[in-house]
């Protein structure tokens, strides 16, 4: 089971990192850890964050880990009030089979990850379209 951490990514340039910093561990299945990149905005709504939470399938038979990633727009009004106005969202949903070889379940994981983290991938999400 992965330990609570700070999640440290590269910002669009390539080269800055930022940090999510790690501001609730999951408490068990169905509840999840929360992680916020305290370096947007200057309030709390502003700031984009990502969650992760698991669950046992229906059988019990696999696990499936849920990923939300939420980047807030936020609008400010001549009295200098802010309020979100919409969101940037992605989502993964990944489910584990659990009669699997550890070797396995790890190298569908990496190479899941590793394809949403793509240059193509990153590219259709960018421009909003699917390679052509």
């Amino acid at each position: 089971m992965p330990i609570m951490a700070n999640i440290t990514v590269k910002k669009a340039d390539g080269t800055t990192d930022v940090v999510y910093t790690a501001i609730a561990p999951a408490s068990g299945d169905r509840t999840p850890a929360v992680f916020r990149n305290d370096t947007v905005g200057t309030t709390m709504a502003e700031r984009p964050t990502l969650t992760i939470q698991s669950r046992d399938n229906g059988p019990r038979t696999a696990r499936r880990v849920d990923v939300n990633f939420s980047w807030p727009t936020v609008e400010q009004d001549a009295g200098g009030n802010k309020r979100v106005t919409g969101r940037a969202t992605g989502s993964a949903s990944v489910l584990i089979p659990q009669n699997q070889t550890a070797d396995l379940v790890k190298e569908q994981a990496f190479q899941f990850g590793n394809l949403i983290g793509a240059a193509l991938v990153k590219a259709s999400f960018q421009d909003g379209y699917a390679p052509r």
